[in-house]
């Protein structure tokens, strides 16, 4: 089968660390755990895992963490099951995200609930750390609502499949938490200052937004799932075939089902907003990013350039930002900064650091019982309640290694080891690809472009995100395209 996407051959490197285990201690099933809130599935190769919680839009809970390891493990060592996919009951959500709610009740305990709930956090995050290091093709189908938790189930998956009914968005500084699930690791390496925007404002994208951003890895409609999954299931493979031969084959079988994208969503990162969103986002305080924006929200029109949405987008963004825990947003940022530099692993370990100081922080119990609990929602209050109250002492301490405790344990496959950057491309062509050939020099826009979507064997979306970088990031020379260093 021809080859859709680029795959990078990227090594999985780095030094394995004790706290990874390869004998782990699997996770029991628990009396009261539901006994249908996950549903499992073969069809032929394929292994399904369906969250089964619709009326709370499948959200995460310990229940279904503690089921859904074990058939992991499981099936890692079977030589039956050869592709592993992922999904939501219902046409609303994938997964809305963790049961907080839950956790708030039980940190109202004192020490000791606060303590299970990290213990939660620690479950949730070993299961996320083994669908990022799972030795086997892993689908995940983010087909409506798809936050938080279910952002950890989906997002370090080699192949994430958006759909018209996706909604992305992580929305923790909206209730006084972080991006965890591993957010300290995708966000930062999605392009320009694009994971550090979403993770602070909690922006949303919908549909093929996600596919555009990099977050999801292909676009098709919703109706063709089921078909998809019932050929997935004919596929064979070779005992001999790696990981990116596979991938590569199911790529192709996933382009059989391609319906084009929606004509009337073009991308929305991208143009003067991806720009203002660079140019402020690039700080490394918050007082800062608020200075830029208030900035942007003043901007004359220059050059034949008008900034009247950009006027609009600033404001709106200051308006959203200055409703947000200061505490999370200042947290939220250094973690940004300091996750471009951590391995996958010390990335979900830093994480149940950072998650077991939160719950013994007001914030969170303030902002989930306003925004979840509350009916109508109501709006937290946050403490401190000021930016400028909120010290570089008082976030330092929220990275502070514990003393006299181990790291989290993680699952993994045997062997893996930890990796700095995802293994498996599978996406559109990234910013730097376009650089590369751009600067070979001598090459039209037409050339570019051609050469691009000729080497992704003419995959949707390419034309598209190529035809929006070249606008964004290049000028028209003598010679040919010239790269513009941006602001």
């Amino acid at each position: 089968m021809p080859l859709k996407a680029k795959i990078l051959n990227t090594a999985i490197g780095g030094q394995s660390t004790r706290m990874a285990s390869d004998s782990p201690r699997i996770p029991k099933e628990q009396p009261d755990d539901d006994p249908d809130d996950v549903l499992f599935n073969s069809i032929y190769g394929v292994r399904t895992i369906e969250l089964n919680r619709p009326k709370k839009l499948n959200s995460l809970n310990a229940s279904m963490a503690r089921k859904i390891i074990p058939r992991l493990l499981e099936w890692q060592k079977s030589q039956l099951a050869s592709v592993i996919i992922i999904g939501g009951a219902g046409p609303k959500a994938f997964c809305a995200g963790g049961d907080v709610a839950a956790l708030v009740q039980q940190n109202t305990s004192g020490p000791e609930g606060q303590e299970t709930s990290t213990a939660y956090f620690g479950l949730e995050y070993q299961l996320d750390h083994l669908v990022a290091t799972y030795p086997k093709p892993y689908i995940a189908y983010m087909d409506g609502i798809t936050m938080g938790g279910g952002v950890g189930l989906s997002v370090h998956a080699p192949i994430r499949i958006a759909t018209e009914r996706t909604l992305f968005a992580m929305p923790e500084t909206t209730i006084g938490f972080f991006p965890d699930v591993g957010g300290s690791f995708f966000l930062p390496r999605l392009e320009g200052r694009i994971g550090t925007y979403l993770a602070l404002t909690s922006e949303r994208l919908k549909g093929v937004n996600t596919f555009y951003a990099g977050i999801a890895t292909h676009y098709i409609d919703s109706s063709t799932l089921s078909s998809l999954t019932s050929r997935l299931a004919e596929l064979e493979f070779k005992d001999y075939e790696d990981m990116h031969t596979r991938l590569a084959t199911i790529n192709a079988t996933i382009a059989e089902y391609d319906t084009g994208l929606p004509h009337d969503e073009p991308i929305l990162l991208s143009g003067e907003l991806r720009k203002a969103i660079d140019r402020c986002f690039k700080y490394d305080t918050v007082e800062d990013i608020i200075s830029a924006l208030e900035y942007e929200s003043q901007r004359s029109d220059e050059q034949g350039v008008d900034y009247t949405k950009i006027r609009d987008w600033a404001t709106s963004t200051l308006k959203t930002l200055r409703e947000r825990s200061p505490t999370s947003l200042k947290v939220a940022l250094k973690q940004m900064r300091k996750g471009r530099q951590w391995s996958i692993a010390e990335a979900f370990q830093h994480e149940h650091n950072l998650a077991g100081r939160f719950m013994s922080h007001p914030d969170f119990n303030s902002g989930v019982s306003a925004r979840l609990i509350h009916k109508p929602p109501t709006t937290p209050v946050w403490s401190p309640p000021k930016l400028s109250d909120v010290t570089d002492s008082q976030v330092e301490e929220f990275f502070r290694e514990p003393q006299g405790q181990n790291k989290l344990e993680l699952l993994r496959a045997r062997g893996q080891k930890p990796y700095q950057d995802y293994p498996f491309r599978m996406g559109l062509p990234r910013e730097e690809d376009v650089e590369d050939v751009v600067r070979q020099g001598g090459l039209t826009r037409k050339m570019v472009i051609k050469k691009i979507v000729g080497e992704q064997g003419g995959r949707t979306g390419v034309k598209e995100k190529v035809e929006e970088v070249i606008q964004r990031c290049c000028r028209d020379g003598d010679a040919g395209l010239v790269w513009v260093e941006q602001e």
